[in-house]
């Protein structure tokens, strides 16, 4: 086998354990409150672009996953409902961290840092849902 095939294998199967190893935690943030599902997709479907196709595909054609992906991909949006579980989410951090024994630096910065990123995430377009009943197209009326 040449080098330049080898790396090339190397790198396919990089790019499959990063999209297994991030599926498979989107997988655990079902059940488990508080681990991120989505963003874990995401990664699992950019990695899986990379080096695995077929995975990518089956998370793009996923009826409940794939529409969010494909939102983030081709706009960057955030549903609604994703920006309001993760401010609570992060909200709860916050108040978990107040009351916890940690370093009063890490009181201070954190909840800076969390801030930004929810006004990153508000900051994000929503999907735009089409009414299946309305068509914008339709000349009859």
């Amino acid at each position: 086998m040449s080098t330049a095939k080898a790396w090339h294998s190397l790198k396919v199967l990089l790019w499959r354990l990063l999209a297994i190893k991030a599926l498979l935690l989107g997988l655990l943030g079902i059940p488990l409150p508080g681990l991120p599902t989505v963003p874990f997709l995401l990664l699992s479907a950019w990695a899986a672009g990379k080096g695995w196709p077929a995975l990518e595909l089956w998370l793009l054609q996923h009826p409940r996953y794939g529409p969010p992906i494909l939102a983030w991909r081709q706009h960057g949006a955030v549903s609604r409902r994703a920006k309001w579980l993760a401010s609570l989410m992060m909200t709860g951090s916050v108040l978990l961290l107040w009351f916890s024994a940690a370093p009063v630096l890490l009181k201070i910065i954190l909840p800076l840092f969390l801030a930004a990123v929810a006004t990153w995430l508000w900051l994000r377009p929503e999907p735009v849902s089409v009414n299946p009943m309305e068509n914008p197209h339709d000349q009859s009326t």
